[in-house]
């Protein structure tokens, strides 16, 4: 007699498990436990198996029936259902594996990236794409459907950021494919589909008779003591904001006159020496008894765990009355390369100090030191003429004159 839902809801589990049957090798088996389970009981070439259909009162009995004739049409076409279950799982476990968010991070993690970059990536992926194609299988995202999120970027007036999200998901499809978990990138097709950005140089004062009034500027700034010294070392070092930032205790020598940065922080993964000018030293020496206890050199004002935000420098400026199209955090490189290339000093220390790419990796490798003395003379020179800047000296000479 088939099955009703008045006897499966009657059923009580036993000491032992047993089975209700409910004809072509469907039955519920119930156990001490209370648990009701679907099952069905058929041969493959030549072998007993089992099929679990589910478990009762979640499978109704009108479900698992269907679920018995898909398996019953399996088997008439020579299918183990069995397998065919089996594969199914596999399926959804890889599209699981296989999503662009999992391996954008795989991807990510590869990477031998500084850790500011390290960041700025993944806060790109988990703002701009994850939400929306995150949780994909990778193989499944069309050209449309990326060019669809590009242009949401784009709406919002960020034709810049639209380009970098449509390169690093680039990379990513790339990797995809490279290790057999994607056909092809979709990003491909795009090429020449979005606004083409306007080029933006970083607004920077390069003029001798700017600076003065912009470090004097500086000096009279009436913020938090730690950005004010930011702010001081900035024109005196020029490395890249996110280093400044960033910048350690453990790093700095105040003895030797020397900071030194290490390959994972920087941009192009090279170690880089920065000589230390008199004055430099002395914004250090005059904020260590403040933040020398802990970690970072400019700790953030909410958590000194943390570094000082990326904003607050640019912030600082503008308090000041410098515009963005004036001067930013990254506009002191500018100054110093603009300026100190006028003044004749040897375009290789400069390129040094400024860590820009060395184009042989090998020679990257082990000169990160080179021209060292020259640097250290520099560094000195530059921060003296930074000086005679700031004092308003109508005739400024050369560095190296001077």
């Amino acid at each position: 007699m088939l099955l009703n839902d008045a006897k499966l809801k009657n059923a009580k589990p036993a000491e032992k498990p047993f089975k209700l049957a409910d004809g072509r090798g469907l039955y519920l088996l119930v156990k001490p436990t209370g648990s009701k389970l679907w099952r069905f009981d058929y041969r493959h070439e030549g072998l007993r198996k089992t099929l679990a259909l589910g478990t009762y009162p979640e499978i109704t009995l009108a479900k698992a029936r269907e679920r018995l004739d898909s398996a019953r049409r399996q088997l008439a076409d020579g299918t183990d259902p069995s397998a065919a279950k089996q594969e199914q799982k596999t399926a959804r476990e890889a599209a699981v594996k296989n999503t662009f968010e999992a391996i954008a991070r795989e991807w990510l993690e590869k990477q031998d990236l500084a850790d500011v970059t390290r960041a700025k990536a993944l806060w790109m992926f988990e703002s701009l794409t994850f939400p929306w194609i995150g949780a994909k299988p990778i193989n499944a995202i069309t050209a449309p459907e990326m060019l669809a999120l590009l242009r949401r970027i784009e709406a919002r007036g960020k034709l810049e950021t639209a380009q970098r999200v449509k390169q690093q998901a680039g990379r990513v499809f790339r990797y995809a494919v490279a290790t057999g978990r994607a056909s092809d990138d979709p990003t491909a097709p795009l090429r020449g589909a979005l606004a083409t950005p306007k080029t933006r140089h970083r607004a920077s004062i390069t003029d001798p008779a700017q600076i003065g009034p912009l470090l004097r500027a500086i000096d009279g700034y009436q913020g938090s003591f730690v950005t004010a010294c930011a702010l001081k070392l900035a024109p005196l070092v020029f490395v890249r904001p996110g280093e400044l930032r960033h910048a350690e205790w453990c790093e700095f020598d105040l003895a030797v006159s020397e900071w030194r940065i290490p390959a994972a922080k920087m941009k192009m993964r090279t170690a880089h020496i920065v000589p230390l000018s008199e004055q430099a030293v002395t914004v250090l020496r005059d904020l260590q008894p403040l933040t020398g206890s802990g970690r970072y050199v400019f700790p953030s004002a909410r958590r000194h765990i943390d570094p000082m935000s990326e904003n607050t420098v640019l912030a600082a400026l503008r308090r000041l009355g410098y515009s963005g199209e004036e001067m930013s955090g990254h506009g002191f490189r500018s100054m110093a390369s603009t300026l100190l290339n006028e003044q004749g000093w040897h375009r290789d220390a400069i390129e040094r100090q400024l860590a820009h790419a060395e184009r042989n990796k090998v020679r990257a490798a082990y000169n990160y030191a080179e021209h060292l003395p020259e640097r250290r003379k520099m560094m000195q020179a530059w921060a003296d003429y930074l000086d005679r800047l700031r004092r308003g000296e109508s005739k400024v000479v050369s560095i190296k004159a001077a």
